[in-house]
């Protein structure tokens, strides 16, 4: 079991989204150690990038003001390590792959096991890619075996449209814990969350044992412990990072906190 998995273990696990390097790498520091005393299990890091995939508007504006900071992959792994002499809260990157085959795909790996980020999620690498016999990524499939011998998890995304066999291929191919995207489109508040996330996550339980964690849209208490009722744990993003575009950085604990109340009163 990896340490991601165990995160899952005790309670249903709140997962939180930040953009490492907005408003600046400090606040990012500090954001890390208030949402772990928030109630946070896991933190996901977002590394900046020009045209972040199937991000809206709030985490798009995000990604840009941490560019204007000249945020690097290097500088977030110089990061992970600083706090890490703090903090053993999970951590995952969320990144293009475009960073990844930038930096160098085995020296980004073989860093990110160094300074023990958790679990890895590349929204833009399907698992396809990651077959040994592909031709477009044949290089990363020898380092699939050495993540999972190193702990790092390499964390797919599910569709709520993914037939069965799709469902199937991702839960082969996932560790951690699967990510279920609750709606189709762009992340981003809604009001109301879509319908079939019961069955679909009914559909990813029959291929895989691994906990399932639902993102995208899940902006209130209410709809985190809807979620919780359904999935293992509850991914909360775009509210997070719109309180942080808006200067409110004090009141993303009190927020988190109130998740973390509701998803553990059910």
């Amino acid at each position: 079991m990896t340490k991601l998995a165990e995160a899952f273990k005790n309670r249903k696990a709140l997962i939180t989204f930040i953009t490492v390097g907005d408003p600046n790498l400090a606040a990012t520091e500090k954001l890390i150690y208030q949402l772990e005393k928030a109630g946070a299990d896991i933190i996901e890091l977002g590394i900046p990038f020009s045209d972040p995939l199937a991000d809206g508007l709030v985490i798009q504006a995000s990604h840009q003001r941490a560019l204007k900071n000249n945020i690097s992959l290097s500088d977030v792994l110089k990061l992970v390590a600083k706090v890490r002499r703090k903090t053993k809260i999970s951590i995952c990157f969320m990144l293009s792959y475009n960073l990844v085959h930038k930096y160098g795909v085995e020296k980004f790996y073989k860093e990110a096991a160094r300074v023990k980020v958790d679990g890895i999620i590349i929204p833009d690498l399907p698992p396809e890619e990651a077959l040994p016999l592909s031709s477009l990524c044949s290089d990363i499939s020898p380092l699939i075996r050495e993540r999972k011998e190193e702990g790092v998890a390499q964390i797919f995304l599910v569709a709520p449209t993914s037939t069965d066999e799709r469902i199937r291929l991702i839960a082969g191919k996932s560790s951690g814990f699967i990510y279920l995207i609750s709606d189709t489109g762009l992340t981003g508040k809604r009001k109301k969350l879509a319908e079939g996330l019961k069955d679909i996550i009914a559909r990813i339980r029959k291929h895989s044992s691994l906990p399932i964690a639902v993102g995208f849209g899940i902006a209130q208490p209410a709809q985190a412990a809807e979620i919780a009722r359904l999935a293992d744990g509850v991914i909360v993003g775009s509210a997070i990072v719109d309180l942080i575009g808006k200067r409110k950085i004090k009141a993303v604990s009190k927020f988190v906190a109130s998740l973390r109340r509701a998803i553990d009163a059910g």
